[in-house]
């Protein structure tokens, strides 16, 4: 009967809306470093944990208030006291526990087992509170006993709870663990040494009454101080053979630190690209709204150039470590990650709807532009999406894949063959510089409005004049595309000139053209 009665309440909790509501919003509280409000609750709970230990030091030579002591051993510990058991609470589902070992025993068509379902629960139960945080969390709670006033000096214990609600703390700690095997072991070697060294120290130097180490515990002391190079000097060997050992300690203190000094920097180097990335990760969260670029090329920088002049903020995935490095130096939010990949925008907290004002694909091939767009499509349906278009054919595969707006370079090239189709040798040169295999290329570069007279000088510079070649300026807003325009030619925002030339000297070009604007 009390099986059966569990089992009802345990799906009532499940299937309650307020409580499940309840529970996930302190979870996400307590817990989830994503959450936008739990910044505000950890700001909250640090100023409570410094203010207690300014009373406690205040404490030590001036009375306080019987308010502010009320304030330290009742209001903050009960605060404190009421956040461990929250955290208790959301460990882990007892309901859903119950549920599963219910559908367990119905599904094998035996009885159902209450003593497991509440062994499952207490070792999960058990699990979260013998968890190093959770014993500091319960120590932190002490002083709420301030009869006993030994226990006020757990007080000091709510400071460990820093590393709690400080996210660097926490990182430093997590870093550390990582070489958790090499500190354990250098800390083994120190343990020995100190051991040994005591030992030896207090054999030689107690039978000595001038030396001032009489005792193992002053041997002890002297041995922690050498071996890690503080060195007081309140206690120094008399002996010859004391200070024997002394020598012989100083030099093992300084192989010690040495190989602490070494273990802690390999760590944080071999994370250190990895604490780059979640800065990264964290700067793109606060820009609030912005235009994902997947994929960077040469195109890229022309875009995010003409974004930037608009005041837009853009953020570039890019698979490639080599090319996100360079758009890393470029002064770009990168993150390299694969655009293709459903884990990509769960691992970097990319919300569409809140976010992200569009996409742009411009990728190094259609195929990697349609992957994107299918994942992309599977978690929204409505952002925009604008790609690049390499080959025609492909045009309905990416309108099937979900792509809003698609631009094909190519199809400028296509202008001008239709106005020489009649000239087979013009149109040969022009199917020549489509081709991929010669030095000589064809490109596109989009210009901005004002444009004309800067554009047209840099023609006429030197390095330029005779080794590259305008065909012509497409102009988007009139579709019009005119053939060779003198310099009095007008050019528009998006207008796209066509270029001839080496593809070193294209790219230099477009560089110069860009680094001259005012």
């Amino acid at each position: 009967m009390v099986g059966r009665w569990l089992v009802a309440f345990a799906f009532f909790l499940h299937s309650y809306s307020p409580y499940r509501n309840t529970k996930n919003f302190a979870y996400n509280l307590l817990e989830n470093s994503h959450y936008p409000y739990k910044k505000y609750f950890d700001y909250g709970m640090i100023l409570l944990i410094f203010l207690s230990v300014y009373i406690l030091i205040r404490q030590v030579k001036y009375e306080m208030s019987i308010e502010w002591l009320f304030f330290n051993n009742y209001v903050i510990s009960f605060i404190f006291l009421i956040e461990y058991l929250t955290r208790l609470w959301v460990y882990s589902d007892s309901a859903q526990v119950v549920i599963d070992q219910y559908e367990s025993d119905l599904f094998l068509h035996r009885p159902f087992s209450l003593s497991q379902a509440f062994k499952t629960i207490f070792k999960q139960k058990l699990e979260f509170i013998l968890s190093p945080a959770a014993i500091i969390d319960l120590l932190a709670i002490m002083p709420f006993f301030h009869e006993l006033r030994i226990l006020r000096i757990f007080v000091l214990f709510r400071v460990l709870k820093l590393f709690r609600y400080a996210k660097s703390l926490r990182r430093l700690i997590s870093i550390l663990a990582s070489k958790k095997f090499e500190l354990l072991t250098l800390a083994l070697f120190a343990l020995i040494m100190i051991m040994i060294s005591s030992v030896l120290i207090y054999v030689m130097e107690a039978t000595n009454p001038k030396s001032p180490i009489n005792t193992l515990f002053e041997a002890l002391y002297w041995s922690v101080v050498t071996i890690f190079t503080v060195g007081y000097g309140d206690m120094v060997p008399v002996t010859p053979e004391g200070r024997m050992v002394a020598m012989i300690i100083i030099i093992s203190g300084i192989a010690v630190i040495s190989f602490a000094t070494s273990i802690i920097v390999t760590a944080f180097t071999e994370k250190l690209d990895e604490i780059k990335e979640e800065k990264m990760i964290d700067d793109v969260s606060k820009l609030g709204r912005f235009y994902l670029v997947c994929g960077y090329s040469p195109l890229t920088n022309e875009v995010v150039h003409r974004l930037r002049k608009a005041s837009k903020h853009i953020v570039v995935l890019e698979k490639d470590p080599i090319k996100a490095k360079q758009a890393q130096n470029d002064g770009m939010y990168v993150l390299n990650f694969d655009s293709a990949s459903l884990h990509t925008y769960g691992d970097i907290r990319l919300h569409f709807e809140r976010q992200v004002i569009a996409v742009i694909l411009l990728q190094d091939s259609d195929v990697a532009n349609i992957y994107t767009a299918l994942t992309i499509r599977e978690l929204n349906k409505k952002v925009p999406l604008h790609s690049i278009l390499h080959k025609p054919e492909n045009r309905k595969k990416l309108l099937m894949a979900g792509i809003d707006e698609m631009v094909n370079p190519q199809e400028l090239v296509g202008f001008m063959s239709k106005k020489i189709s009649n000239q087979p040798i013009a149109f040969e040169v022009i199917h020549a510089l489509r081709s991929e295999h010669g030095g000589t290329v064809i490109e596109e570069i989009i210009l901005d409005s004002g444009m004309s007279k800067r554009f047209f000088e840099l023609l006429l510079h030197p390095l330029f004049h005779q080794r590259l070649s305008m065909l012509g300026i497409y102009q988007r807003e009139t579709q019009f595309f005119a053939f060779n325009p003198s310099s009095s030619f007008a050019i528009a925002a998006g207008d796209i000139a066509i270029i001839v030339a080496k593809r070193s000297l294209v790219g230099e070009f477009r560089n110069l053209l860009h680094r001259n604007k005012v």
